[in-house]
């Protein structure tokens, strides 16, 4: 019986011991913690483009260490990791989240620029990438709450490095709400319905005077004029077709520059 128990305090005494070496180096420093091993995992996989392995790790740094050293960062990156896996809603999310708990942060500028980015990403998609489908005639909601958050975004951080993609992401879902309203008119003047055709031509003229489509939409009202016999108003149009568009059928006005995704893989957040 004395011997059973000499044992099992050798046995506790020598789990104690090896804690102790598990918890140091041999030069006394201590060894690399759990949440840099995960932040490190994250890094590499989103390296190597698998973020969905990288959302496991950063999301293992967010619940077990939420007040750790690569707490914030990670949940910054969170933002990132979500988006290039096509998790678009998550991305918005996370970043509305990022917003509301870090509204100091030295990346708060990113996770702004990113909330907007993830609002319509309908481009995106390989359908739209890899063929000349057309979205302008399609539920475009997104793509107008996506311009309204990036346009606050560039209103906020007007010195952002990622205000350049935001502004000419905006050019691009400008031009795109532009045809979204003229696809709408078109339908109304097929159906001989020239008020409503006016109604959204007018909208493209006067609330969105840059748009690669102003040229169309001087068009459709010239069109809507002259079968409804408004001949004053026709006189009008035709005065500033000839005025901007003399000899150039198709000119547009505004910068037709189009949009890449291939910026993405640069605007990762800086580790702070």
């Amino acid at each position: 019986m004395e011997h059973s128990k000499r044992n099992i305090k050798l046995a506790l005494l020598t789990i104690v011991f090896m804690s102790l070496l598990i918890g140091c180096k041999s030069d006394g420093e201590e060894i690399e913690q759990p949440e840099k091993i995960y932040y490190d995992q994250a890094q590499a996989r989103m390296a190597s483009g698998n973020y969905f392995g990288a959302i496991e790790a950063l999301e293992a740094i967010e619940t077990s260490y939420p007040f750790g050293k690569y707490s914030e960062q990670a949940q910054v990156e969170l933002i990132f990791a979500h988006f290039m896996n096509s998790e678009t809603e998550a991305a918005h999310s996370a970043a509305e989240k990022f917003i509301r708990l870090h509204p100091r942060h030295p990346n708060i500028d990113y996770a702004y620029f990113m909330k907007g980015l993830s609002s319509y990403t309908r481009d995106r998609e390989l359908l739209i990438r890899f063929t000349n489908t057309d979205i302008s005639n399609r539920d475009i909601s997104g793509a107008k709450q996506s311009f309204a958050e990036l346009t606050e975004f560039t209103t906020r951080f007007p010195d952002s490095q990622y205000v350049p993609y935001a502004k000419q992401r905006n050019i691009y879902l400008r031009n795109m709400i532009a045809k979204n309203e003229l696809a709408a008119a078109d339908y109304y003047i097929s159906i001989e319905a020239y008020v409503a055709a006016i109604r959204r031509a007018n909208y493209v003229i006067e609330n969105i005077p840059n748009s690669s489509e102003n040229f169309r939409a001087l068009k459709i009202l010239e069109n809507s004029y002259s079968n409804l016999g408004y001949s004053d108003l026709l006189n009008d149009v035709r005065e500033v077709l000839n005025s901007n568009y003399l000899n150039e059928e198709s000119k547009q006005t505004s910068d037709k520059k189009s949009w890449s995704w291939n910026f993405l893989k640069r605007s990762k957040p800086e580790e702070m």
